[in-house]
C-alpha cells in the first residue's frame, strides 16, 4: 500500500512539475497574466488528488468494494474545497477571459484523469 502511494505521489510531482512550468511558459511567452496564482491552483489540485487517491487506497484495503463510492465522494469534496477555495476565482465580478478559464480547468482534468487511471489500477489490482 505504502509502495503505491509513493509511486502515485512521484508520478503526480513529474506530473506538476513538468505541466506547471510549461503552462507558464506558454502563459508568459503570449504575455498572458492571470488574475489568480497559477501554482496554487496547481499545488490544490496536485495536494487533493493525492489525497484522494490515499483515502481511497484505505478504503480499497477495508472495504474493497466501496473504493468505487470512496473515490466518488473524494471527487465530489475536491470540487466543493477548490469552489470554496477560489471562490473569488471562479465567480469574479469581471467576466474570466477564456485562457483564464482554461488556466484553472486544465489542471483540474488533468489530474483528476490521473486520479481515476490511478485508482482504476488500483481497483484492477484488487480481488473482490
Amino acid at each position: 500500500m505504502i509502495k503505491r502511494i509513493l509511486s502515485y505521489l512521484l508520478i503526480v510531482i513529474a506530473v506538476f512539475v513538468v505541466v506547471f512550468f510549461t503552462h507558464q511558459y506558454v502563459l508568459d511567452s503570449k504575455q498572458l497574466v492571470l488574475s489568480y496564482s497559477l501554482l496554487n491552483v496547481y499545488l490544490f489540485n496536485a495536494i487533493a488528488s493525492t489525497i484522494v487517491y490515499g483515502c481511497v487506497e484505505l478504503v480499497a484495503e477495508k472495504l474493497p468494494s466501496q473504493a468505487g463510492y470512496a473515490f466518488l465522494a473524494c471527487v465530489f469534496l475536491k470540487i466543493g474545497f477548490f469552489v470554496l477555495l477560489f471562490q473569488a476565482t471562479i465567480f469574479p465580478e469581471v467576466k474570466l477571459e477564456v485562457f483564464q478559464r482554461l488556466s484553472l480547468m486544465i489542471p483540474f482534468f488533468l489530474f483528476i484523469i490521473i486520479e481515476a487511471v490511478g485508482i482504476a489500477k488500483l481497483l484492477n489490482s484488487k480481488t473482490f
